[in-house]
């Protein structure tokens, strides 16, 4: 489904990215992984032409991405839930959701208002409040929602329970292991490694921008030790 090699990227005249290698297979979750400032975030950002590629290939079910336009992309089928959350502050949780829902994937049972709220029935208790009265772990949920309902092909997670409370943690590892059960495609940035490696299939570990290991969860455990060198403090 999602396959990136060589990427590089950056910000100004600065290189971040020199040679990331990835792929997402239909129905994977995959995890990338690393230290902060290794990478993670630019390489969602370039993959999602928000930092456009200085090199490399990125391609998406067939149709090559560099170049493109961040919302030619998302239209391609790829819902982005940021770092940050990033969710509209000022329209009400449903006016979130609506806001840029479509079919994009053409499922044949979509993801509407009230498949989201069954999976988030907090976001429907509180559907006509404004998104900046939500909490941190409800923002959350939010933009979760809100890129399910673009019904993607990929869903790809930056960060996806930082700072939030551990209750609030677990909901979230909880609902992404329904989607995945239902089939959907999941990048995930985190860094839970036991919830990951409970959770996703295969791993890619960053260090200075470029892909140093890859690997199913069975070999990621064998080679634990390793692996946590290169995404420990």
């Amino acid at each position: 489904m999602l396959e990136v090699s060589g990427l590089r990227a950056g910000y100004g005249a600065s290189e971040v990215l020199f040679g990331v290698d990835l792929t997402v297979r239909e129905g994977e979750v995959v995890t990338l992984l690393g230290r902060n400032g290794m990478g993670k975030t630019t390489t969602v950002r370039a993959i999602m032409g928000l930092n456009p590629p200085r090199g490399g290939h990125v391609g998406f079910r067939g149709a090559a991405l560099v170049g493109q336009p961040p919302e030619a992309i998302a239209r391609r089928g790829i819902g982005l839930v940021p770092e940050g959350r990033q969710v509209f502050p000022t329209l009400s949780v449903r006016e979130n959701l609506v806001a840029t829902a479509a079919n994009r994937a053409a499922h044949a049972t979509p993801w509407t208002l009230p498949r989201l709220y069954a999976l988030f029935p907090r976001l429907e208790e509180r559907a006509a409040q404004s998104a900046r009265t939500l909490s941190g772990g409800e923002q959350q949920m939010l933009a979760i929602g809100r890129a399910l309902m673009t019904n993607p092909h990929l869903l790809i997670l930056d960060e996806a329970t930082e700072g939030l409370a551990p209750v609030i943690r677990a909901e979230i590892w909880n609902t992404l292991a329904t989607l995945k059960q239902a089939g959907q495609a999941i990048l995930v940035i985190d860094k839970n490694l036991a919830a990951l490696t409970r959770l996703a299939d295969r791993h890619h570990v960053l260090e200075k921008g470029r892909t140093v290991w890859s690997g199913t969860s069975a070999q990621l455990q064998e080679n634990a030790e390793a692996v946590r060198r290169w995404i420990g403090v």
